[in-house]
């Protein structure tokens, strides 16, 4: 019966509410120890309404930058469970709250990967340089001794807090600080606190067809061993549709873009910018609720890579 009841959502042809994309922000270390900037998706007012939202990431990643003077290894695979949860003040305004469960492991998935990669003709050469399923993280700057990072199983990651303002129909900021929370290991948060202002417009191209975008921006204070080489004000910008194909079923594809998090250091793992493109399907049901399977891919490797990273979540 469950069964049967699915293959009827699936086929139900009724039009939903206009629905924009899935939340996004990068799962990498490197990243997310630096920047609170991510993509966060239009909030279609729903007065009296607590709003929750649960993702479930998993990660696997593979840096291996080696220069005369320098050198950033990062060999794991990374878990993240995130809870938010929003409510609306007034037509206009909204809070928002969430939290995260994150973990860094040897990982079980090197040999899957070599296989996805062989089969699409990928090549991933620091895949060959490192033992499978065995972790890394380690940064050596110019002027300093290597700064290890070590694995961790389940462990608090930074709380943000949020104000959002609608100023009209499909364009929204949402004020935000991160809180330095972390439990875990260094190198996994922020250990500061830190700003954002978040930026997001949706409009319909199509009946079908949604365009999504955003341009944020924050600021981090410099933390940690590698604070002199820790760039404190960021910039991202993020480009994404959602086509719904059929009933309630959507594709989403969005394009993700955030300035560098370091500077001279001469390891492009570090010093580029981030350019991930995050993509999936989506059961829609109404009044803004979803289920969704994803993947995100890094587009440009010389920056901080995520070879791939798989993706679940639901808003309800």
């Amino acid at each position: 019966m469950p069964f049967l009841a699915l293959l009827v959502l699936l086929a139900l042809p009724e039009a939903v509410p206009a629905q924009g994309l899935p939340a996004y922000r990068p799962i990498n270390p490197v990243a997310a120890s630096r920047s609170g900037l991510s993509f966060e998706p239009f909030r279609a007012p729903r007065p009296g309404r607590w709003v929750a939202e649960l993702s479930l990431d998993y990660a696997s990643t593979i840096e291996y930058n080696e220069e005369p003077q320098a050198s950033f290894l990062l060999d794991s695979e990374l878990l993240r469970l995130r809870a938010a949860v929003s409510r609306d003040l007034s037509p206009a305004a909204f809070v928002l709250a969430e939290a995260e469960l994150l973990g860094a492991y040897d990982g079980i998935f090197d040999g899957f990967l070599e296989w996805y990669h062989g089969l699409l003709g990928i090549p991933i050469p620091e895949r060959e340089r490192r033992p499978r399923n065995s972790f890394l993280y380690s940064a050596d700057l110019v002027g300093r001794g290597p700064v290890p990072r070590e694995p961790g199983s389940l462990f608090l990651g930074d709380l943000r807090l949020g104000l959002g303002l609608r100023a009209h129909a499909g364009v929204q900021s949402i004020v935000a600080l991160t809180l330095p929370t972390t439990t875990g290991p260094a190198g996994y948060g922020r250990g500061e606190i830190s700003a954002s202002l978040l930026n997001t417009a949706r409009f319909a191209l199509l009946p079908r067809l949604v365009f999504e975008g955003s341009l944020s921006g924050g600021y981090t204070p410099s933390h940690g061993p590698l604070a002199d080489s820790q760039r404190e004000v960021f910039v991202a910008g993020s480009s994404g549709l959602r086509w719904r194909f059929w009933g309630r079923q959507a594709l989403y594809g969005n394009l993700f873009l955030h300035s560098p998090y370091y500077h001279d250091t001469t390891l492009p793992s570090l010093d580029r910018r981030d350019f991930s493109f995050d993509f999936g399907w989506i059961l829609a049901g109404m009044d803004g609720r979803d289920l969704r399977v994803g993947m995100t891919e890094d587009l440009e490797p010389g920056g901080p890579a995520v070879d791939l990273v798989l993706r679940l979540g639901a808003v309800f």
